[in-house]
């Protein structure tokens, strides 16, 4: 199975639903295009930090729902932006360590 970078961000592309990439310094690493246009500043966010797209009581819920993956909860409801259910899920290395989260919208 292929497992470079071009062809993972090619599957997340394909997906019709935004999909943001953070580590967990709340650093974006990568958005898909859903996200991009989703975003009213789409690809400029990336490399920013996710706290400062956000006011101070979603803030207060993205570091609680990190707290949460870092205890070992894979996946949290965040709320409903626009309509749509967020979602925070962890990305984990091999050896479990948490690496970041994404934020998926259903």
């Amino acid at each position: 199975m292929r497992r470079d970078a071009p062809f993972l961000a090619a599957i997340l592309d394909s997906l019709k639903d935004p999909v943001l990439v953070a580590d967990t310094d709340h650093t974006i690493c990568y958005m898909n295009r859903a996200a991009i246009a989703y975003f009213k500043e789409g690809e400029a966010l990336i490399g920013r930090s996710l706290l400062d797209c956000h006011n101070e009581t979603s803030q207060q819920v993205i570091l609680e729902t990190l707290a949460l993956l870092q205890a070992g909860e894979e996946e949290r409801f965040i709320g409903v932006d626009k309509g749509r259910k967020v979602y925070m899920r962890a990305v984990r290395g091999p050896d479990g360590r948490l690496l970041g989260y994404y934020e998926r919208y259903e």
